[in-house]
């Protein structure tokens, strides 16, 4: 194989990454060319800039990795990594990759959380995914007993892995509908980023319909059997003027207040 220039390489990748549709191709590019490299996007542009060649083994990795990308798979899968609030978290099939919008979502219950008066208050994350937002609250909030559930085994290996990195918070695998009985009435803050997408409707980005797992995805025919659950059981766990924080469509607005 000839010399294969960083710069060529990136630049090619783009191209054809943003002829297929991908939003943001030139950062998806220099993405894969530093997780190849193990180098952040700043020394990525560096090299480029100062002409570094890729050897045979990189140029044949990150053309192999560019070919998922173009066939529309998420960067995180192919990286592994995903970023969310200050946490970095595994990621990959099986488990639904955390939205920058959810980082958000979880500011609401962090706030809540700070201001409370009581020493350890307690938070739960139903249906936790990959953890993004119960280790938001555990990292963020020093002093918060926060408790997650997850029922996916695909999506808990990926969850395990992503709490021993950032120990101390509590996770089970199980169903939010019955889950932490023992702290019924006594949790400050419930929150949750539900499946909510209504069976009929298929999202249309593929790397949604494509890769994501369907349990993370659709919500039954309206889209609210999960959220029902949700308000179930944040019923049953909240204290007296606790705070329940839940993630929907904009559509669902009303029909989320109702219930």
């Amino acid at each position: 194989m000839g010399e294969v220039l960083l710069r060529d390489a990136v630049l090619h990748a783009a191209e054809k990454f943003a002829a297929a549709g991908i939003d943001a191709a030139q950062v998806d590019a220099e993405l894969i060319a530093g997780h190849v490299l193990n180098l952040s996007r700043g020394e990525v542009q560096v090299a480029m800039l100062s002409g570094f060649a890729l050897d045979d083994q990189q140029a044949k990795s990150f053309a192999e990795f560019s070919a998922r990308r173009f066939a529309r798979e998420p960067l995180q899968h192919i990286t592994g990594v995903a970023y969310f609030r200050q946490l970095q978290l595994s990621v990959g099939k099986g488990v639904f990759v955390p939205r920058p919008e959810t980082e958000t979502v979880a500011q609401i219950a962090i706030d809540e959380l700070r201001k409370s008066k009581l020493a350890n208050p307690i938070a739960v994350d139903l249906g936790t995914g990959s953890g993004a937002i119960a280790l938001a609250m555990h990292t963020e909030v020093e002093n918060a007993q926060v408790h997650a559930v997850e029922l996916s085994p695909d999506a808990f290996k990926f969850t395990s892995h992503n709490f021993e990195r950032y120990p101390g918070a509590n996770l089970v695998l199980g169903d939010m509908a019955d889950a932490f009985n023992a702290l019924n009435g006594s949790v400050s803050v419930v929150i949750s980023n539900p499946p909510y997408i209504p069976l009929d409707m298929v999202p249309v980005d593929p790397e949604v319909h494509l890769f994501d797992p369907k349990l993370a995805l659709y919500g039954g025919d309206d889209g609210l059997d999960l959220i029902r659950v949700v308000a179930n059981t944040a019923n049953r766990l909240l204290a007296a003027g606790g705070l329940l924080v839940i993630e929907h469509a904009d559509t669902q607005s009303a029909a989320v207040c109702e219930l």
